[in-house]
């Protein structure tokens, strides 16, 4: 007797046929436990604020919980590492931004990733400009006036940020590359303590974003120089931007979220349309425009396009992050 004809046999291997299928649609579905955003800088930050907004909304639209995580570290890339590493079933996901996901790349002698093999892009969320923050009574009200400044005085004074290899910091080394000037740099754990250090006069510029500096512009606490967008930012409309005042410097500030490598299309399917559906509810568009925040149209929040977006933001950026000379082991 063939051993196929067995009915105890037969019985056993559809028995586990079934249990691989089951095993393999498993794979391709998002877990309904709860879901971790990984924001990879320190808590009551822009970045972790944008988080937990957006973490808001798809908890709302995907019916079930996300949770904000904070591992925080070396701008940003301990985090996003850890995503980068963990198993590719949408369990968590990392709220990545130009310097983790592209400044990164040229930036470290030896990045700790690949922005591009290493992840699975889910979608662009927000982006903004950058606004160059001094003292209140620093002696510059313009541009034009903080340039001289800047160059006259570069030997002794210092420029803040949230520590190496962030937003604030590589905006300002850009800053620092056109204006052709060698200011020091002075990193924090997150931009709380820099802007506490700025408002008492102990640093003299940072290169902030707009959810943070908009309170304490307009509370005067410090005195906002100039924005870098092509417009004027929203939040900010009295202050011009960098081009209106004769500086062509335009540094927009992204976010967006990214999977491990190889998590299964479905899941990714699912997560982006939970995004995407996020930043369309009424009450999580208002809170990030109300922090300078804008939010993309629909078609450029989607995996293809932000895929696209990443890689030519690495090679828009490499050449003069590398030409500032500016390194980082």
């Amino acid at each position: 007797m063939s051993k196929f004809r067995n009915p105890i046999l037969r019985l056993t291997i559809a028995a586990c046929a079934t249990l691989l299928i089951a095993a393999s649609a498993n794979a391709q579905t998002l877990s309904r436990g709860t879901l971790f955003l990984v924001v990879p800088f320190a808590p009551s930050g822009p970045s972790d604020v944008a988080g937990r907004i957006l973490a808001a909304g798809m908890t709302e639209t995907l019916g079930q919980q996300v949770v904000v995580d904070n591992p925080v570290g070396a701008g940003g890339t301990v985090g996003s590492l850890r995503v980068s590493k963990s198993t590719p079933d949408g369990a968590q996901f990392v709220l990545g931004n130009n310097g983790t996901h592209s400044w990164s790349q040229s930036l470290y002698k030896n990045p700790p990733y690949d922005a591009v093999k290493d992840f699975t892009p889910l979608g662009l969320a927000v982006e903004s400009p950058r606004v160059i923050i001094v003292p209140k009574d620093f002696p510059a009200n313009t541009l034009p006036e903080f340039i001289a400044y800047v160059k006259a005085n570069q030997a002794k004074i210092q420029f803040a940020s949230a520590g190496p290899g962030s937003a604030s910091h590589v905006s300002c080394i850009l800053l620092n590359a056109m204006l052709g000037v060698n200011v020091t740099h002075v990193p924090y754990r997150g931009l709380g303590p820099a802007m506490q250090d700025l408002i008492a006069g102990r640093v003299q510029y940072i290169c902030d974003s707009v959810s943070t500096s908009k309170p304490q512009v307009e509370g005067g606490n410090v005195k906002a120089i100039a924005t870098t967008g092509l417009k004027r930012a929203p939040a900010l409309a009295q202050v011009p931007t960098a081009k209106e005042q004769g500086l062509d410097f335009d540094v927009l500030t992204w976010q967006g979220l990214f999977l491990a490598k190889d998590t299964p299309a479905p899941i990714v399917r699912q997560l982006s349309e939970a995004m995407s559906k996020a930043l369309d509810l009424p009450s999580v568009r208002q809170r990030f425009e109300t922090l300078g925040e804008e939010v993309p149209a629909p078609d450029r929040r989607g995996p293809e396009y932000f895929s696209k977006f990443v890689a030519g933001e690495i090679a828009r950026w490499s050449g003069p992050i590398k030409a500032s000379g500016v390194t980082i082991e």
